[in-house]
């Protein structure tokens, strides 16, 4: 299956068009290149704003009705209970790419216990596991330092596992729209 969209996407200077499983007027949704826990995705504007409150009305509106069905779907996709929804506005709350984002990670009861509980997950944010930007090859001296997660096992994924991915995830989201009726239509 090709991309989406024949147009390109851009996540601050990186081109993730093949990564992206949903595109709304205003926002897309991708797969994470390193995901904190499986089914971890990103929804952010399509327009490269830095900040949240650099979005105007339509896009802030779009951004979060689009973060609610994503993250229903990846709920459901991963079998998850529950969600962990975050945004790091600006550097130094951790931001790591200069496009505002959105995580969404589904959560399973008891899934970070060996690591010291459902709050692990901020620590994982917040530490060089959660640098998507240093995954994706961008430097940048302006993210803090934080403790990483010791998990050195975890490795960035391919474009081709990115890709496939991506791929059951835009089928996910055309059978939710289906079965919901859902207004919020993608492009």
């Amino acid at each position: 299956m090709p991309p989406l969209t024949n147009t390109p996407v851009y996540f601050g200077n990186f081109l993730v068009t093949p990564q992206v499983f949903h595109l709304t007027a205003h926002s897309f949704a991708l797969v994470n290149i390193k995901p904190l826990l499986p089914g971890h995705v990103l929804v952010s504007p399509r327009r490269p704003a830095k900040r949240l409150s650099d979005l105007n009305h339509a896009e802030i509106s779009d951004l979060f009705l689009t973060v609610q069905q994503v993250g229903r779907m990846v709920e459901r996709f991963y079998g998850a209970s529950s969600l962990n929804i975050a945004i790091q506005d600006g550097p130094a709350a951790g931001q790591s790419v200069p496009h505002l984002h959105t995580h969404i990670i589904p959560r399973q009861s008891l899934d970070l216990e060996d690591q010291g509980g459902s709050d692990a997950i901020y620590g994982m944010l917040e530490g060089e596991d959660g640098d998507v930007g240093k995954h994706l090859g961008e430097k940048s001296n302006r993210r803090p330092k934080f403790p990483s997660v010791d998990d050195s096992s975890r490795q960035p994924r391919t474009a081709e596992e990115m890709a496939d991915e991506a791929r059951k995830l835009a089928d996910e989201m055309k059978q939710q729209q289906i079965t919901d009726g859902s207004s919020h239509s993608s492009l």
